[in-house]
């Protein structure tokens, strides 16, 4: 079945306006570093990127090469700490305020 709708941009899209959602995804993209899924904690990472503020933004802040970061965010890259640290502040600070700030829903 072909997707009516590219994937990136519905990321971007959800971001925008769901601030839970743009909330979730660093700690999703934690909880799987941490429970050994590395590979998909970069894609989410590079989803982030996407929806926050670009690649070369980030470079800038981060005062490296834009295709440094794409490499270090592919499937195969090999982030060090602090280049994951560097990029989870980055990301955070540009998720809308209300997502910071929101408090767990409650599931029944």
């Amino acid at each position: 079945m072909a997707l009516t709708r590219d994937f990136k941009a519905t990321v971007v899209a959800r971001v925008e306006r769901d601030p839970a959602f743009a909330k979730a995804l660093p700690d999703e993209a934690t909880a799987l570093l941490i429970s050994g899924e590395a590979d998909t904690a970069r894609v989410i990472l590079r989803d982030l990127v996407n929806a926050t503020l670009t690649f070369e933004q980030l470079a800038k802040l981060m005062d490296v090469p834009s295709k440094s970061l794409h490499r270090t965010l592919s499937p195969k890259g090999k982030p060090s700490m602090d280049n994951l640290a560097a990029i989870f502040g980055a990301v955070s600070s540009k998720i809308p305020r209300g997502a910071r700030g929101a408090k767990p829903r409650k599931v029944a």
